[in-house]
């Protein structure tokens, strides 16, 4: 890669070849598959998870019992450094299943004995991601529905990478919990970020924001009508209803390993580009 590491990646389905990273087969089910991945590795990065799930097993099994695979295997391979990737939803474990089992995953790495760190990003945005693309799919309609008001935080997907490649160094600082964000001050209202959405796509929005119990209503009747296949679950209106996923300042990143690099209004513009491009917007 371009900061000169190897990198070896877990993948349940074939991927393309792409040069400094080697493939392994597998899941976190798959003990061979892990040991595989651990064997002479200087750090893991612990991304993979759960984000929406039919029942709190599903969370469970992601989350939890998958953390704890992929740890038993770092111990197994004597590898030190493990650089976890959580949610700022840990913070809240009562308001969803997926926080909870965020939350959960969090107490296993620190009570791993490992040399960890734990990230919790806020909403990430990017090329190629498709949780935000309805919002930018909405703006460019010209209305954007919003959950109820309140506040967040933002970064770009290169920005998280950088981090965490900066937490995988082994002289990188240790037992760190981190809530990293763009660097916009106090993070975004929603209709801030409608409002930022429209002028990358040349529109203005209108906005409306929905009442909590509009949500979970909604949020049933998706589950309802499209079952396993729902987009907005009862667990996830629990944590969009919530007022304050701002990032903590006094859990900020430190200085001297890490600052955001990339602007959110010129992230917004060249994600918004990336979605027409390839047709998705």
């Amino acid at each position: 890669m371009a900061a000169g590491h190897s990198v070896r990646a877990l993948a349940r389905r074939e991927q393309d070849r792409r040069g400094g990273v080697t493939w392994i087969s597998g899941s976190l089910e798959d003990r061979a598959s892990l040991d595989l991945l651990c064997e002479g590795a200087d750090a893991i990065i612990h991304v993979a998870g759960v984000i929406n799930a039919y029942n709190r097993a599903g969370f469970e099994t992601g989350n939890v019992t998958g953390t704890a695979a992929i740890l038993e295997s770092a111990h197994r391979k004597d590898v030190r450094r493990f650089v976890h990737v959580s949610s700022l939803a840990a913070r809240e474990p009562k308001l969803s299943d997926y926080g909870a089992s965020k939350a959960r995953s969090e107490e296993l790495v620190r009570d791993s004995g490992l040399d960890w760190a734990i990230v919790r990003p806020p909403a990430v945005y990017g090329p190629g991601d498709k949780e935000m693309l309805e919002l930018f799919k909405m703006a460019k309609r010209g209305f954007v529905l919003l959950p109820p008001d309140g506040r967040f935080s933002l970064m770009h997907a290169d920005d998280v990478a950088e981090l965490l490649l900066a937490l995988a160094d082994p002289a990188a600082p240790s037992k760190l919990t981190l809530e990293p964000d763009d660097g916009h001050p106090g993070g975004w209202t929603h209709r801030q970020f409608a409002s930022l959405l429209g002028a990358v796509l040349g529109r203005d929005p209108a906005t409306f924001s929905a009442p909590a119990p509009l949500v979970r209503g909604v949020a049933w009747l998706d589950r309802l009508l499209r079952g396993r296949n729902a987009k907005l679950t009862p667990d996830r209106a629990g944590y969009f209803c919530h007022p304050d996923w701002v990032s903590s300042s006094s859990l900020a990143p430190p200085a001297d390993l890490w600052a955001p690099h990339i602007k959110t209004r010129d992230g917004v513009r060249d994600t918004a580009r990336w979605y027409e491009a390839n047709g998705w917007l």
